[in-house]
């Protein structure tokens, strides 16, 4: 049967501490799942479309200020699901998280960028060699795949660089001090470091990354048949979430911008960065994932490498 891409508009990074709060009012349901989000990207999706409303079970939701983090939650059991780039989901099943994914969400890759000073020497990629790298968050993460795929492409090898880490929050602040010159990003924190005088090198488009972002679940979760159902329904209510932020990109916009106490027109550009499809994680989805997980292993960024058709399920997307 045809696969239905839907379009939808997410937030990728996260700027919030572990939180949690119910989808749900009513009386109390026999079953709850606990979904990890970041910057509550899916929450506010869930609720402000209104598709997760009279669920059979309960939901509560989890906040993060990144993937790492996010991750760390999901190897110690306090929650049940992940949401993150496909790198950081790669790097997660790497170090051994029990986590698999189940979903795709299809974006464009324009929220993922690299960034300079706007009076910085450094005008392209090709002037950052000898030079230092900021990278949000944490090895591995999509903003350091795009920095390895971005230098590839300019001729230049990772070692031609110098990569410092910092989570997004603390690199926004050191990006607008002017105390980093150079810093690959994504989503809201790049959006900023661009309106405050940042100019962009590079971004995630014409293939320098796949756009393709990840709902993993715990295996504790998908060995539980009541939870793998209620699984399966999120995966369909995410699907019919996706179209009313198609249908209704304004209202989304408003949404993020209440959410995160961002300004309407920095929400705007997030949803126009962020518009993305679901999609089952076919043969095709599959081989790009793994494409991305070798690109890191060949370069040492992800020891050891991931099989990507053996840590995905793919039969709980709905099919047409």
């Amino acid at each position: 049967m045809k696969v239905a891409l839907r379009t939808i508009a997410v937030v990728s990074a996260a700027v919030f501490a572990l939180s949690a709060c119910s989808s749900d009012d009513g009386p109390e349901k026999s079953l709850t799942l606990k979904l990890g989000d970041q910057v509550k990207g899916l929450q506010v999706l869930a609720e402000a479309s209104g598709a997760f409303e009279d669920t059979s079970y309960g939901i509560e939701w989890a906040q993060f200020q990144g993937a790492a983090p996010l991750f760390e939650a999901v190897k110690a059991g306090s929650v049940d699901t992940g949401y993150a780039a496909e790198v950081p989901t790669l790097q997660a099943i790497s170090a051994g998280v029990p986590v698999k994914s189940i979903v795709g969400l299809q974006a464009e890759g324009n929220g993922n960028v690299i960034i300079a000073q706007g009076d910085s020497e450094v005008n392209s990629i090709a002037d950052l060699k000898g030079k230092t790298v900021t990278v949000s968050s944490a090895k591995g993460s999509i903003a350091e795949y795009l920095l390895v795929r971005a230098l590839e492409d300019a001729g230049l090898k990772y070692s031609d660089v110098t990569v410092q880490y910092l989570l997004p929050t603390d690199a926004q602040a050191a990006f607008v001090s002017g105390n980093i010159d150079v810093w690959a990003t994504f989503g809201i924190f790049g959006a900023t470091g661009l309106s405050r005088g940042g100019k962009l090198l590079v971004d995630g488009t014409e293939g320098r990354t796949t756009g393709i972002g990840l709902l993993s679940a715990t295996d504790t979760a998908l060995a539980d048949p009541a939870k793998k159902e209620a699984l399966r329904d999120v995966v369909a209510r995410l699907d019919k979430a996706v179209t009313w932020a198609q249908e209704n990109p304004d209202e989304w916009a408003e949404a993020i911008a209440k959410a995160n106490n961002t300004p309407l027109d920095t929400a705007k550009i997030l949803v126009d960065q962020g518009t993305r499809s679901t999609t089952a994680l076919t043969p095709d989805v599959i081989a790009q994932i793994q494409a991305v997980a070798d690109t890191m292993n060949g370069v040492g960024l992800l020891q050891p490498n991931v099989d990507v058709a053996a840590t995905s399920v793919t039969d709980l997307y709905p099919t047409q």
